[in-house]
């Protein structure tokens, strides 16, 4: 998961560990460390905003879009599950 980049798809803004989000429960907490779910009302953000006051753009966008680096793992794990369909036909 080192490949993984978390930035603003709009601006290309990289939060800190210590950026916050406020949900609406009032509960503040960094949302890439759950995936977008508050830890205290259990809420998932299927949006994030950009944190204008921390440099960036203060758009919303899709939380998964924010993650760049995936399409690296998922080719990572295709070619792995091919190697192993071809050591099961070599037995």
């Amino acid at each position: 998961m080192d490949d993984i980049k978390i930035a603003c798809p709009k601006c290309n803004w990289e939060p800190a560990e210590t950026s916050n989000w406020m949900c609406s429960c009032g509960h503040l907490w960094n949302t890439f460390d759950t995936g977008g779910r508050c830890p205290n009302c259990k809420k998932v953000w299927e949006d994030t905003q950009c944190i204008g006051y921390e440099g960036g753009c203060d758009q919303w966008s899709p939380h998964l879009d924010w993650y760049h680096g995936l399409e690296s793992i998922v080719r990572k794990l295709k070619e792995e599950l091919v190697r192993k369909w071809q050591e099961v036909e070599v037995d």
